[in-house]
């Protein structure tokens, strides 16, 4: 399978009061509609993110925004997308949004695409991170039961990088909680016309 090069990754920086955004824009690639898809779905999930934060009225309110991009090879662009925003109170709060794109078309994954129909890719997930969280000894708020059919992720280095929103599964201390699980590991129930499916390194 031919393709395409890597998609071409500038940062536009946006400003308003008390808030300073830099916000990912996609060129290179060969499919117009592709990249406008991409682009305007990145654009959407920015304001998204800055409208959940609420009012920066407080007089010590201030926002940033940035963005990480974790794969950009085999058609697909996956990143992430953070917004911190201080809006009074004992801390602020960062809030992620991460985005999984096939750049030949401009398609948007969610994570239930990313495997076979019907494969109960929940179940399998949520048992390979209850094994993390105990080997990992990491302290959770309440006993993790399973993921969302919706959970976030990334795709990183021939990983599937499941994680959680702050206080959604651990203290606001640890951080976001990231839980990598090798394609390999997921290879009998992974769509293989997917991202995963081209992450093996035989394609």
């Amino acid at each position: 399978m031919a393709f395409q090069f890597p998609a071409v990754i500038h940062a536009s920086r946006v400003t308003f009061p008390k808030a300073e955004i830099w916000v990912p824009v996609v060129s290179g690639l060969h499919n117009t509609a592709a990249r406008n898809s991409i682009n305007g779905k990145i654009r959407r999930t920015v304001s998204e993110l800055v409208h959940d934060q609420g009012s920066l009225e407080d007089p010590r309110a201030d926002m940033q925004g940035y963005f990480e991009v974790k794969t950009n090879e085999k058609d697909i662009l996956s990143l992430s997308l953070f917004n911190y925003a201080f809006t009074g109170g004992a801390h602020g709060l960062t809030l992620q949004e991460s985005l999984t794109f096939d750049t030949g078309t401009g398609k948007s994954y969610s994570l239930s695409e990313l495997f076979k129909p019907g494969s109960n890719y929940v179940g399998r997930l949520s048992d390979i991170i209850k094994a993390q969280i105990d080997e990992r000894q990491i302290a959770t708020l309440e006993p993790f039961n399973a993921i969302r059919p919706d959970q976030p992720f990334y795709i990183a280095d021939r990983a599937l990088v499941i994680y959680f929103a702050l206080y959604e599964l651990t203290p606001y201390a640890f951080g976001f909680p990231y839980f990598p699980i090798s394609v390999y590991d997921l290879s009998d129930i992974i769509n293989p016309n997917g991202p995963l499916g081209r992450m093996d390194v035989n394609n």
